[in-house]
């Protein structure tokens, strides 16, 4: 169990979206310093639930870790902290995502195959989605984006779907699109905004807001 939680719920989910929080948000906006503060508590969680198995690995871990002394066979369990369930996605939800997220990876990789894009970020994804879904999906926003890692993304009701789209399954139908805009200097994706500014030519519109005070996150 553990093993799968890092390598699919972390390693192919929550750090390869906060990557882009990472990278492109000012060092110390609140988008950037809360990713790196659920990385600081699942940190101090794991190494104590590896310690008993993978012992010489954890220890030197704990060497490593911020605000670590002694060794990490004298911690205690860690208390991880308690989180506000007011209108936050809950457990099932994230299930869903990360099951509807399979469905639009496998698409893209469908194109990418054909030789239509190189990267999940020279697309924008367009899912028609029954009731459930589509609401869901539409609490993600603009941030839906960033959970799929495409430079945009679209949901409608499935019954606005288009006859040439198929469902992937009862109730998802994906469509994915090359994009031909700019891609932006600075986080990659391709925007329509690349080249407006005569100062930064080369950013989409959101970098040069994290040039400044930073763009605002959240759920992605």
């Amino acid at each position: 169990q553990l093993h799968n939680f890092c390598s699919i719920e972390l390693g192919s989910f929550y750090l390869d979206i906060i990557k882009d929080r990472l990278y492109t948000m000012p060092a110390d906006s609140i988008g950037r310093r809360s990713a790196q503060t659920a990385m600081y508590h699942l940190l101090q969680a794991l190494v104590r639930w590896l310690a008993p198995i993978l012992s010489f690995t954890a220890e030197e871990i704990w060497q490593h870790a911020p605000a670590s002394d002694d060794s990490i066979f004298l911690q205690t369990w860690y208390e991880l902290p308690e989180l506000s369930s007011a209108g936050a996605l809950n457990d099932a939800d994230w299930q869903r995502i990360i099951e509807l997220r399979n469905w639009v990876s496998r698409e893209l990789e469908v194109v990418r195959n054909k030789g239509e894009i190189g990267a999940a970020l020279e697309a924008r994804v367009e899912l028609w989605l029954a009731p459930a879904d589509y609401d869901l999906l539409q609490k993600l926003g603009e941030e839906l984006r960033f959970v799929l890692i495409t430079s945009d993304a679209e949901v409608y009701p499935l019954t606005e779907k288009p006859a040439e789209v198929a469902e992937e399954q009862l109730g998802v139908a994906i469509r994915v699109v090359p994009l031909e805009d700019a891609k932006c200097g600075r986080c990659w994706h391709r925007r329509a905004d690349v080249g407006q500014s005569a100062e930064h030519p080369q950013l989409c519109g959101r970098c040069i807001t994290n040039l400044g005070d930073g763009e605002q996150r959240h759920i992605a």
